[in-house]
């Protein structure tokens, strides 16, 4: 999904999550729903973006660690840890995953104007990864691509 995209709304409603001292906000209507921490079940070779997969309802669901893909370093897990449960579009299918969240925040909306594009000399975020970004209450908050974090990630897993 990419900016010009966002902007054919006039607002977006967004769940803002932590990632270490990073904000990110994914768009509510992908979301299906937030779990406290859940047993893990790691896979065997796979590589350090989706090591696990979760029991969710009965579905096996990848458990992604965005902080990889992101370049955001580890912080120790606290009870404020969840796992958010996306349904994403992935090779034009709809496809269930989970993403670790140090913290999620709050059901925010806004309006698409004031989402901007990321400076190309924002080194700290790998660029492809992010469709925009916009001032929060409490600093920048980041629109992270998932159909391309996940789709790069998965080639990459896959050629390695």
């Amino acid at each position: 999904m990419k900016l010009a995209s966002l902007r054919k709304t006039e607002h977006l409603t967004l769940v803002t999550l932590a990632l270490g001292s990073q904000t990110l906000a994914v768009p509510a209507d992908v979301l299906r729903e937030i779990l406290d921490p859940l047993p893990v079940t790691r896979v065997p070779g796979a590589g350090a973006f989706v090591p696990h997969v979760v029991n969710v309802r009965g579905s096996v669901v990848p458990l992604a660690n965005l902080k990889i893909a992101l370049g955001i370093p580890e912080a120790g897990v606290d009870d404020r840890s969840r796992i958010l449960v996306l349904e994403i579009p992935l090779d034009g299918e709809p496809a269930l995953v989970a993403i670790q969240a140090d913290a999620v925040h709050e059901v925010t909306t806004i309006e698409t104007l004031r989402i901007e594009r990321v400076p190309e000399t924002a080194s700290l975020w790998p660029p492809e990864y992010l469709i925009g970004l916009y001032k929060g209450a409490e600093g920048f908050v980041l629109l992270p691509d998932l159909p391309a974090i996940f789709s790069a990630q998965t080639s990459q897993a896959a050629a390695a």
